[in-house]
Formats: structure tokens, sequence, C-alpha cells
């Protein structure tokens, strides 16, 4: 059942060993408030770097229309917001976000859902893009033809050698159970590409068996593409796996690491990467010993082999795990910590070494899917930090979207 069970992980917290070494290495001390350019009843935000820089995208809602916006961080903070769509049929969630994506030749793409189907939770994928810094959009398209009413959601962008393209999804197009083989109907990984006219030149498979509600993420390496999601098994064994695109196919999924998690219900919890040439990291959530953990590993062959685990948390996390590499091949990992009934987004740096700073808290949270997925993001020698602010009565919450800076100079 899409995105309808949720894991609350409030177990009671006991002190744990970390995996790796705590030890001062060079960090901030300080977070800064940097004002948010999203207005009122804001949520979902996605910060997304590029070599032009970072874009904070997010919802706003009024009455029944919602409207995607973005605005772009400058030296004097952020630009005037731009709205990219609207509408009244969009499926909102905390964990399947808008996305607005900019391409090496600086056309904007951006991405949101709309609902096919309230009552299954059925969706289609829209795109659209702008070659004029948004002042202009495309008439929205889709990646998929298959016209069933079922989940077509959690998008990543990766740009495509030759000004092109490509996006992964979740597609619920073989969802459809079969009680004759009721191990048939699963989530699909899929991939299509789009070339510099977008006209779409593929949609393949990657995964046949997917987890069907957790967030995709895909980098470029020297070696070509990697994308990370939260494999299924058989047996609901749901562990984090990579996969390659290289020479036109995709490779078998590999796992990062043997969890062994079997759950029967998606944990709504996806991985997150980040990669540099041939390094790269990525950053996880488990919960295979009833307590939930954040972890991170790297890998220095572009996703073919991964060292241990790095524990991110100190006590116990609810995931939602972001990650920037930064140049000395290092990383910093943020996460949602989950202790004596509430949440802290933080933050600390890692090394391949297994070292670690300490953490450094960036905002309280709700400890609910109210509060959504906490971001960061690299630009120069400073971090940005965006994340939903949840406000007012239990029974009738308010939201904003809050933003923060930290220097690592």
């Amino acid at each position: 059942m899409r995105r309808s069970v949720l894991i609350v992980l409030a177990a009671a917290v006991a002190a744990t060993i970390a995996c790796g070494r705590t030890r001062t290495v060079s960090w901030p001390s300080t977070v800064t408030a940097l004002p948010s350019p999203a207005g009122a009843n804001s949520f979902e935000p996605q910060l997304t770097a590029s070599d032009r820089g970072i874009i904070l995208s997010w919802v706003e809602v009024a009455g029944r229309t919602s409207r995607l916006e973005f605005a772009e961080r400058t030296d004097g903070g952020w630009t005037t917001p731009i709205e990219i769509a609207s509408g009244e049929d969009w499926f909102l969630s905390y964990a399947d976000v808008p996305n607005v994506h900019r391409m090496p030749n600086g056309t904007l793409l951006a991405t949101w859902q709309q609902q096919t189907d309230p009552f299954i939770e059925a969706t289609n994928l829209r795109l659209t893009y702008s070659t004029d810094g948004g002042k202009t959009w495309a008439p929205s398209f889709l990646p998929h033809d298959d016209g069933k009413k079922v989940q077509h959601g959690f998008p990543t962008f990766v740009d495509m050698p030759g000004g092109g393209v490509g996006v992964l999804w979740l597609d619920g197009r073989n969802t459809e159970f079969d009680f004759d083989d009721p191990n048939r109907a699963a989530m699909n990984l899929r991939f299509a590409t789009f070339d510099g006219n977008w006209k779409q030149t593929s949609d393949t498979m990657v995964d046949a068996r997917v987890c069907e509600c957790c967030p995709t993420t895909a980098v470029m390496t020297a070696d070509g593409i990697l994308t990370a999601y939260r494999d299924r098994s058989e047996k609901e064994v749901r562990d984090i796996a990579v996969s390659r695109f290289e020479n036109g196919a995709w490779s078998q999924p590999v796992a990062v690491h043997h969890d062994n998690w079997e759950i029967e219900a998606c944990p709504v919890n996806g991985p997150m990467l980040a990669a540099r040439g041939r390094d790269v990291v990525v950053a996880w959530f488990t919960a295979v010993s009833g307590q939930g953990q954040a972890f991170a590993a790297f890998s220095s062959d572009a996703g073919r082999t991964w060292g241990a685990p790095i524990r991110l948390d100190d006590a116990a996390s609810l995931g939602r795990v972001g990650l920037a590499l930064l140049e000395d091949g290092s990383a910093v990992a943020t996460w949602v910590e989950y202790a004596s009934g509430r949440g802290q987004f933080k933050a600390r740096r890692i090394e391949r070494s297994g070292m670690k700073s300490a953490p450094l808290a960036i905002a309280d949270v709700a400890g609910t899917p109210t509060s959504g997925y906490p971001r960061v993001a690299l630009r120069g020698d400073e971090l940005l930090f965006a994340w939903t602010e949840t406000m007012g009565d239990e029974g009738d919450p308010t939201y904003a979207v809050r933003t923060a800076t930290a220097s690592l100079r």
C-alpha cells in the first residue's frame, strides 16, 4: 500500500556505541538563520546543486491550489521566488516532493505529481522545462506511456552526455495483484532519457522489484550514472542497493551493506548519494535492530565496492538522510535524530577512515512525517540547510519552509 504505512520509530532510546571514532575536525560551530523566500503554508523543500549554484524549491498551498516555486541562492540571500506551475489535482507527500534541476546548459527542469485516482493514490509524473531562467515553461509531459492509474513517483534527475537528461522513478504499472502469482506484483524502478531537443530516447527497467515508496537518488560518476534505492527481495528484505548505467545498460543491483532488514511494509525512507569523480558516498536508514539508525559509507571505485558503514546518529534516528561531498573527500551527512519524543535535524562531517566530527544541531523538527525530509547542499565553502517547521495546534498545524547557513571556513 503506497505511503499509507509508516513506521513510527519511537522505541525507548538507549545509548549506543557509534561506528567510527569521533574527533575534532574542521567544522562550523554555529548555524545562522537565512530568511526563507517561501511564503505561508509552505513545505516539501528541496535543494539542488549545480555548477551555477543552489536552487531551493518548495510547494505552497492556498485553499485547494498547490503551487511549485523556486529561488536561487546569491551572496545577498535568496532571489525573488518564481512560480513554475500550479493545480488543484496535485498529489502532495512529505517524502515524494517536487524537484527543480538546472542542467549544464542552464535549462531548468521541474517535476510534480498529478493525482489520477485519490482512492488508490495513483499519480502521473509531470515534467516541464524552461530555457529562459524560469520566465516561461513548456507544456508538461510524461516520461511514462503505460496509461495506467497507478503510482508514478519519487523521481530523480541526472544529466546525460550530449546535453540530454535522464529521469529515474518508481513505477507501479506491474503492481496489480495476481492471485495465481502473488509474488509477480511489484513496484519497478524505471529510467527514461531525453535528448537535447526533448525527444524521449528510451524507457527501460532498472529493477523489477523495489520498495514501494522510498525516495530514489542518482549521481554522475567518472564511470557513468550510479543510482541507489531501497530494494525488496521476495522474503521482504529491504536493504539499500545500487546499480550502474554503463555502456547503455544497468548493472545487476548490489547491496551497499547487508543490513538484512526484513519488514513487511515500506518504511518511506530512501538513501542519498553524492559523488565527485570516482569518489562516492551513500547514506541510508535502517531499523533492523528495532531501533532506527542512520549510516553512511564511502566508495573509491564509483560504487562498485563500499567501505564499512559509519554510524551517523548518537542515540536513535528517524533517518531522512542528506549528503554533500567536500573537495577533500570527506562528506557532510544530515539526518533526523530522535530522542525523548522529539526530533532534531543534525549534521556532522565524516571521513573515509571512519573519523567524524561532533554533531551540529541545525533545528528542532517534529518527530512525525509533517517535518518531511530536511535538506543540505554545498555552495563553495557554504553549507545550506532547508527544512519544514511545524507550528500551531497538533490537530490543525501550519507549516513553513526555513533555511539556514554555516561556513566551512
